[in-house]
């Protein structure tokens, strides 16, 4: 019988010794051991992907210099919560006692407010700032933190370090060496795991508490690839950010919005949501979607989804959420048309196939007295000269005069759009 506590929270080491990884940060000489055995603790950021012992490396380090630890995760706290805590911290400080650690779990996802409620707080010292991201700290973290912060690169963890980890859980899990388990295969769950130890050990148990059920706890567990995958496959709903669903889910979520499913696309989103999705990737692709796939049918998509970007910038998680489903809604609902998306790359395979055409003397620019000698700009017609604001010009190249790149769809607005295009164009552009 297993415990309600993940493998991953019962095996986390405690101190450096029972520490896997990052040997450039913590092995022999290096410069957070150095730090440490100083005793002199700078506020830093640690950057790294997920399952690589951030959160933990953060608690080692606290503990080892025996400072007070208070921990915010960026998900679900706001600037109420960051000043509470920093409050919390003040409070714990007694007369020349080192600075109490204040640990802030995907510091990235923090909007500029947010982050600047922890500024004066490390400027005077009151405490010291131990962030994790899995994001550039570069575009993430606003410049006046960052200058005031160490950046350490965490890696993935390596098949060896990996492997150790593996042998290190069956050995001293308190339920994990209640059973005869022998590895005969380990490369799934080092595919499985891909550098993160947290998958790794959601793996091993998940594969080894089935096992037992289906065979008897008494006898051997025999691990092999087959076993695993087909345990991982059918019983995590994993998703990874950075892996294969993270492709998957925003596929199935812009396809959902393009096919107008509302129902589908607050659906992905969910799942985007509860994974921890960057917020900002996700409203990004909405203001993709809205030029590519509704375009010119609903101009105002394009203006809405910008703006619904800005505002979870600002806002932050979890409010977030609401935003999102309600331009994700709205899209979805939306009438369709991609006929700007095709005209560009029209465009651009011209481009390709015709090269560098010569623009017509008469759209040329004409700065100087010679190049208006040599005609530059000559007999150009200001459209706003003429009637309803429109002449009949050339402004393609000659060699390509009368392409049509730009075709109206089907839309009620762009049915309008054709109706005017033919009637100034006539039979130039046949549309």
């Amino acid at each position: 019988m297993f415990s309600n506590q993940p493998l991953a929270e019962r095996l986390r080491p405690k101190d450096l010794d029972g520490y896997f990884g990052q040997p450039h940060l913590v092995g022999k000489d290096s410069v957070l051991k150095k730090i440490i055995e100083s005793g002199n603790l700078p506020s830093f950021i640690l950057w790294g992907p997920p399952g690589v012992g951030k959160t933990t490396l953060a608690v080692i380090i606290a503990n080892k210099l025996k400072r007070p630890f208070f921990q915010l995760s960026a998900v679900n706290s706001g600037v109420k919560d960051v000043r509470e805590c920093i409050e919390k911290a003040k409070s714990s400080k007694f007369f020349d006692q080192p600075n109490p650690v204040v640990f802030i779990d995907e510091i990235h996802r923090f909007n500029k407010s947010q982050q600047d409620s922890l500024l004066g707080a490390v400027e005077q010292g009151i405490i010291t700032l131990i962030g994790a991201t899995t994001e550039n700290p570069s575009f993430e973290v606003i410049s006046p933190l960052l200058s005031r912060c160490q950046v350490f690169i965490l890696k993935p963890l390596d098949e060896d370090v990996l492997r150790s980890m593996i042998k290190d859980a069956l050995v001293k899990d308190v339920y994990l060496k209640k059973y005869k388990i022998l590895i005969e295969e380990d490369e799934a769950l080092i595919r499985i795991a891909a550098g993160d130890a947290r998958k790794l050990y959601n793996a091993l148990e998940l594969t080894v508490s089935l096992e037992a059920e289906e065979n008897g706890e008494d006898n051997e567990i025999v691990i092999t690839n087959e076993k695993v995958l087909n345990h991982v496959q059918k019983n995590l709903a994993l998703y990874d950010k950075n892996g294969e669903m993270h492709y998957d889910i925003i596929s199935a979520f812009i396809k959902s919005i393009r096919g107008s499913d509302p129902n589908a696309a607050v659906y992905y989103l969910a799942r985007m949501v509860e994974g921890g999705e960057d917020l900002k990737f996700i409203a990004r692709r909405l203001v993709i979607l809205a030029a590519e796939d509704i375009g010119l049918a609903n101009p105002n998509a394009l203006m809405l989804a910008q703006t619904a970007f800005e505002a979870v910038n600002v806002i932050g998680w979890p409010e977030s959420r609401i935003i999102l489903s309600e331009i994700s809604i709205y899209l979805a609902t939306s009438p369709k048309s991609n006929s700007s998306y095709v005209a560009i790359n029209k465009a651009q395979d011209l481009v390709r196939k015709t090269g560098d055409l010569p623009v017509p003397l008469h759209l040329r620019n004409s700065p100087t007295k010679l190049m208006k000698d040599i005609g530059y700009g000559k007999e150009y017609k200001y459209a706003h000269d003429f009637k309803d604001h429109f002449v009949t010009e050339s402004y393609l190249p000659g060699e390509i005069e009368g392409t049509v790149l730009f075709d109206p769809g089907d839309t009620k607005r762009e049915e309008e759009m054709r109706s005017g295009l033919i009637k100034m164009w006539k039979d130039k552009y046949k549309y």
